[in-house]
């Protein structure tokens, strides 16, 4: 309730932030199961080990169902997870790597990458400079043919999409908890962009519905 939307270094804070709700998961599942694309910056991978950007994944009593859904959109059997770092930063390990993933990066976060990444991922550099453009990462995503592409940040990532005019659709989950700010990182859903006063983006409430205590929220934007 309070705007918190990670935890600092605590893993999976979404899990805790909705204390496991199924209505949010069924969510999640469910645009993860109409998206071609997944994209997370690399704070979100490594926040979250041991995790598959899949509907399967989060919601699994109805993966089937998920699956036919998205064989009846014409999607790929799972979206494509892609991972955005500049600086190569991320844990070469994680699952969700094993099963197959683009990692769109620098050059020098390309090099620090390369030969230690599964085979199943597609590593690229986007520019030659210490910084990856987000417009520059939806246009290699449309070059791929992913037509709907869903992000679930981290709050620098959202950040970036929204001040490139790159976000058209926003769902927010407000869980009934206060998770409180101390002496560590807690960053709300934008972080990085600075909008208010001069440049605000006004949304417009496209829905809000409940499950239990948590509601949830689509917006459009400009």
């Amino acid at each position: 309730m309070d705007g918190v939307a990670t935890l600092g270094d605590t893993p999976s804070a979404g899990s805790l932030l909705s204390g496991k709700d199924p209505g949010d998961r069924f969510l999640m599942a469910l645009l993860r199961a109409c998206a071609d694309a997944v994209l997370v910056g690399a704070g979100t991978l490594r926040a979250t080990p041991g995790h598959l950007w899949t509907a399967g994944h989060v919601y699994p009593a109805l993966a089937d169902s998920f699956a036919a859904l998205r064989r009846s959109l014409g999607r790929a059997p799972e979206p494509r997870l892609v991972i955005l770092t500049s600086s190569g930063n991320i844990e070469v390990s994680h699952t969700a790597l094993k099963q197959g993933a683009t990692i769109l990066s620098t050059a020098a976060g390309v090099r620090a990458l390369e030969g230690r990444v599964p085979e199943a991922c597609d590593l690229r550099s986007l520019t030659d400079g210490d910084h990856v453009d987000v417009t520059r990462v939806v246009d290699e995503l449309r070059s791929d043919g992913h037509r709907v592409v869903l992000t679930e940040g981290g709050p620098h990532l959202m950040g970036e999409l929204i001040k490139a005019n790159l976000l058209d659709e926003a769902f927010l989950t407000i869980s009934p908890v206060l998770a409180g700010r101390g002496h560590e990182s807690r960053f709300g859903m934008v972080e990085g962009a600075e909008l208010l006063p001069t440049a605000g983006v006004w949304t417009r409430l496209l829905s809000a519905r409940r499950h239990a205590d948590l509601l949830f929220l689509r917006y459009a934007l400009p």
